[in-house]
């Protein structure tokens, strides 16, 4: 089950500092799994019923667990390699070290949970509902956010390469200590999205759609160019 330490006026701790900044700081999850009972069906199911399981160095690499619930699950190690999650949902769960190339978790349902450690490329979220979602670590490849929601949602000391957040809505949602490589915001509507701890940002396309977002003044800075350029602004050097 999750659960979300309390600051003090009632907000949780980290969005209670950030919201004096005048941006409203994401709530964590903190996931607290119960005893868990070693996964041993040796496959997913459609719209499989998975509770209080731990998934440990499995490989689920072209399984179909489509439609699936998981609940206060563990996943550890696993190989996620073209596995087919359309539509799952993934609650009070932790995913630590998932690896794999085009994972399909498009229009799933990710609700308070940690992934921690992922190896991941061409992950497919788009469409996705990501709420209390902890991203910690690791590096993912062409992650497709296209027209998701995220809601209170971290990513932290990870590296995301070509991101594509284009038309998702983004709401309370903190880049700490976090690359940010030729990411794509075309289209995309932010609400207190938290930009200035990020260690890299690069952003490819949208850079317009930044209204809702706070960035530090080194950003500006470093983001004035494709700004310049978004604007048709020619910056020269004087005669």
């Amino acid at each position: 089950m999750a659960r979300r330490a309390m600051g003090a006026g009632g907000g949780t701790g980290r969005g209670a500092g950030a919201g004096r900044t005048g941006v409203k700081g994401a709530r964590r999850p903190e996931v607290r799994l119960p005893p868990l009972e070693p996964y041993r069906d040796g496959g997913l199911e459609p719209d499989g019923d998975y509770d209080g399981l731990e998934f440990r160095d499995e490989d689920l690499t072209g399984q179909d667990g489509s439609g699936a619930r998981f609940m206060d699950c563990a996943l550890r190690g696993c190989a996620l390699d073209e596995t087919g999650l359309r539509h799952a949902r993934i609650l009070d769960s932790v995913l630590t070290a998932p690896r794999g190339v085009g994972t399909d978790l498009a229009e799933s349902t990710l609700r308070d949970v940690e992934l921690v450690d992922a190896r991941l490329g061409g992950v497919q979220l788009h469409g996705a509902v990501l709420e209390r979602v902890l991203v910690r670590g690791g590096k993912i490849d062409y992650l497709n956010l296209r027209k998701a929601k995220l809601r209170d949602v971290v990513f932290e000391g990870c590296v995301l390469v070509e991101p594509d957040f284009g038309g998702a809505r983004l709401e309370r949602v903190e880049f700490v200590d976090c690359a940010l490589k030729a990411a794509d915001l075309s289209g995309v509507t932010l609400t207190d999205v938290d930009l200035r701890r990020a260690a890299e940002l690069e952003i490819a396309r949208g850079v317009e759609r930044l209204a809702g977002a706070v960035i530090s003044p080194t950003q500006l800075l470093d983001l004035a160019p494709v700004l310049a350029a978004e604007m048709g602004v020619r910056v020269e050097a004087g005669p």
